[in-house]
């Protein structure tokens, strides 16, 4: 009797962390996922969105580091050669620019890199590695990048 009772709590107790853990990242439209958007060529990038509102240069440490940046509302496109690298966004996966490192590490889960100064959540399901970068300013997200760490 005892047995069957355990084996009865063992079953509910599986049952419960499966209703509890946490669920996957909230989906993303496929034809606004900026994860898409990295290797994206010029003409693509001016087909789907037009001319840019600004275009401003972005100054790296390295003289080798500095980019173009095609400015279009919500996202901010930063171009290598001819191709998107990384865009830097404003929400993603429904986190935003201004919520808690709380709330992104919560969002991002447990296959988030804490690094202190900005978090690090790899994507997958690409041709090449694609990876997010949450920038943590004063705990809270200062900036949100989505880009290819081999460039």
């Amino acid at each position: 009797m005892l047995s069957r009772i355990s084996l009865v709590y063992a079953v509910l107790l599986v049952f419960c962390c499966q209703l509890f853990a946490q669920s996957a990242l909230p989906d993303i439209d496929p034809q606004n996922d900026p994860s898409s958007f990295v290797g994206m060529r010029l003409e693509e990038l001016f087909a789907r969105f037009g001319l840019p509102q600004t275009v401003h240069a972005a100054r790296g440490e390295e003289i080798w580091q500095d980019d173009v940046v095609f400015v279009y509302g919500e996202r901010d496109f930063f171009i290598y050669r001819d191709r998107v690298w990384q865009v830097g966004v404003k929400s993603m996966y429904g986190m935003k620019i201004g919520d808690t490192k709380a709330v992104a590490l919560l969002t991002l889960g447990g296959d988030a890199r804490d690094e202190g100064t900005y978090l690090l959540y790899n994507i997958a399901g690409y041709n090449w590695p694609v990876s997010l970068r949450v920038n943590i300013e004063a705990g809270r997200i200062s900036a949100m990048y989505v880009y290819r760490p081999d460039y």
